[in-house]
């Protein structure tokens, strides 16, 4: 069974930063296109960040380019969040996700969710 398991999230004031952390199995880390989504209170579940197929080049929302880096490390098998100049806008669960080919809202495992909570 695939797991994916986030942490990092919290409650920081606008201006501020957060990173947050995304660890799986080497199977699916090597293999599959991985990525972040969030959901705001009412809102749909929307695209933040990704990796393409196998760890190919990288793609953002245009309302978090420039402010939020997504990286990875191969020997933890653990994808990252960098968030900086974080907006009250920001504040939702993120999510990470996997899926064999592409990472959509319709990817095929997610994780659990971890709040992401910015003040103003």
């Amino acid at each position: 069974q695939v797991q994916l398991v986030e942490s990092g999230g919290g409650l920081v004031q606008a201006g501020g930063s957060l990173r947050l952390s995304c660890a799986t199995s080497g199977r699916i880390f090597s293999v599959y296109a991985m990525g972040w989504f969030r959901q705001a209170p009412g809102k749909e579940r929307e695209f933040v960040a990704a990796f393409r197929w196998r760890g190919g080049s990288t793609y953002y929302a245009d309302s978090v380019k420039g402010r939020f880096t997504i990286s990875r490390d191969n020997a933890k098998n653990t994808m990252y969040l960098q968030m900086n100049s974080l907006k009250p806008e920001d504040t939702a669960v993120y999510y990470c996700a996997a899926d064999p080919l592409v990472v959509t809202t319709e990817a095929k495992y997610w994780g659990q969710g971890t709040q992401v909570t910015v003040s103003s």
